[in-house]
């Protein structure tokens, strides 16, 4: 008779574990709490990346289309300064970014199409180095380098690591063109 009591008990969690086992109310709550986590960082990373190269392409419309003044000598000869472009590439990016402190802009005139300066100026601290950036349009027949540069602050906290170039989870976005000025003024 005492061997019979733990069978029972035994038999009894048997019976409740099955039951249990077989029941499915609520399976789907419980495997979604498993799955959600990990889809929804991969749906906020592909929009973040999404994001970055929606930004991108528009910060290279702007810098084309407002570097065409340049080109054509229209902005020399009305003696556009360096705050007329700035306006000028702000008004190009359809409200999308701020023109704040974080778009630098880079206008200089190079020797040759192979001295155009490339890469990222970012320091060893993350930073974006921008003390050598100037606004030189250049004259008639001249080679310019037109680069911009913004700050674009990450939204997602994880996946965004890979796509941080900056400190702070920012990622530097840049748009360049590189032309030779039509000759203007001859």
């Amino acid at each position: 008779m005492a061997s019979a009591q733990p069978y029972s008990l035994v038999a009894r969690l048997q019976s409740r574990w099955q039951k249990y086992a077989e029941n499915r109310r609520g399976s789907a709550a419980v495997e979604f709490a498993l799955i959600a986590a990990p889809f929804f960082f991969l749906i906020f990373g592909l929009l973040e990346v999404c994001l970055i190269f929606i930004m991108s392409t528009v910060m290279e419309h702007a810098v084309g289309e407002a570097a065409r003044p340049l080109r054509t000598g229209e902005a020399q000869q009305a003696g556009m300064t360096d705050i007329q472009f700035r306006q000028s590439l702000c008004g190009e990016v359809f409200g999308i970014l701020e023109c704040d402190a974080r778009l630098s802009i880079d206008v200089r005139t190079v020797t040759n199409f192979g001295a155009t300066p490339i890469g990222a100026p970012i320091d060893e601290d993350g930073e974006l180095d921008d003390q050598d950036f100037r606004f030189e349009p250049g004259g008639p027949s001249e080679i310019i380098a037109v680069r911009a540069f913004y700050e674009w602050d990450l939204i997602t906290p994880v996946m965004s690591k890979p796509l941080a170039n900056m400190s702070g989870d920012r990622h530097l976005l840049q748009a360049s063109a590189v032309f030779r000025n039509e000759p203007f003024g001859s």
